[in-house]
């Protein structure tokens, strides 16, 4: 049986404490000192900080899908968020949270320092958690030159070079190349959309993590909305290296959200990036080695899906069956969100969801 996360377990016992009681003065100590403890555990103490960080991998297609990449090497970005001992590698080694992005956004997705409410990693490292979220290769801060040079089982090859990379602690700050990074000692992947299908396909090729939450994604009921998206992103490549996702602003949200502000909406229209077409052409594959593949998943996983993803037919359930061999799969639907949970009104349903996932879930870092 896996213990709780230490969060739960402190939560649970000083719950006991306050309930032992015997006197308003002995539960007025009790109670501060409850209180600081639970801030401490949850990391609330520790100002939450941001560092830049890059690794360096290699663009080749270990995995079972039929698609070619240059196997160049390139400088692939990326950002730790969390408590500042963990960030700064101060804490030995700890969990980090690795944050996949889907098609059309980028990092942004996971980190949305503009509007705070959504920032899903700023969030996670409020309450303990350390994360690491990427820039795929191709958007962002990942510079591609030709997006036809990669493809989603590159993708997904890289983010293994990653896994293994933070476990081992062979990446760099940004800021302070020689000084030490964090090491995993556990790998928990997050992906939503093609994100998600990237982070299934690592799971099952490598087996190197010990979690895997996927939102917004179901390999076998896809909506007509995003079969005709698919088809149209396909097109466009056939004459170019790089697709937009959605072929205009208005299709962008719409495939996106439901519930979202139209602030938030906005903030994440001037971030939008185009997709390496490489990603595009190869999809088609990447669900074909998916339905082969994620059978064999072993760690847990959790499933996450809006009840009006545009995107999706069916919920979250339809795609938890499909982790035949997990030891444990959890799944929930949130009736009135779209596919961009993290940026939904129902975000902070959504991180209370997988946090406590997190803690119920994973042994004590």
């Amino acid at each position: 049986m896996r213990t709780p996360h230490r969060s739960r377990v402190a939560r649970t016992l000083l719950a006991g404490l306050l309930a032992g009681a015997v006197s308003g003065a002995l539960v007025g100590a009790v109670a501060g000192q409850s209180a600081a403890a639970e801030a401490g555990q949850r990391g609330e103490r520790q100002p939450v900080i941001t560092r830049d960080v890059v690794f360096t991998l290699t663009n080749t297609n270990d995995t079972d899908v039929p698609c070619l990449a240059d196997g160049s090497t390139y400088t692939v970005a990326g950002r730790l968020v969390g408590p500042r001992d963990e960030v700064l590698g101060r804490a030995g080694s700890t969990r980090i949270n690795v944050l996949v992005h889907d098609a059309g956004t980028g990092g942004w997705f996971w980190n949305l320092e503009s509007s705070p409410r959504h920032d899903y990693a700023g969030k996670l490292a409020a309450q303990g958690e350390t994360s690491l979220v990427l820039d795929r290769l191709g958007f962002d801060a990942s510079p591609l030159a030709d997006g036809r040079s990669t493809c989603l089982g590159a993708q997904a090859t890289m983010l293994h070079q990653v896994v293994q990379n933070v476990t081992a602690g062979i990446y760099r700050f940004v800021d302070r190349p020689g000084a030490s990074v964090p090491h995993a000692s556990q790998v928990v992947l997050h992906g939503h959309g093609v994100g998600a299908a990237v982070a299934q396909l690592e799971a099952a090729t490598f087996d190197d993590v010990e979690g895997l939450v996927v939102m917004g994604f179901n390999d076998t009921g896809a909506s007509q909305a995003a079969v005709r998206e698919a088809a149209r992103q396909t097109s466009t490549c056939l004459g170019d290296d790089y697709a937009s996702y959605g072929a205009t602003p208005a299709d962008f949200v719409s495939l996106l959200f439901s519930s979202a502000s139209e602030a938030v909406q906005r903030r994440a229209l001037a971030q939008r990036n185009d997709t390496p077409c490489g990603d595009v052409t190869s999809l088609l594959g990447t669900l074909g080695a998916l339905g082969l593949g994620t059978g064999s998943i072993e760690p847990p996983v959790l499933v996450l899906q809006g009840g009006r993803d545009a995107r999706m037919n069916g919920d979250a359930q339809a795609q938890a069956q499909r982790f035949r061999s997990s030891e444990a799969v959890t799944a929930r639907t949130f009736a009135r969100a779209g596919s961009a949970l993290p940026l939904e009104r129902q975000a902070p349903q959504v991180r209370r969801t997988v946090l406590d996932w997190l803690d119920t879930t994973f042994v004590e870092r």
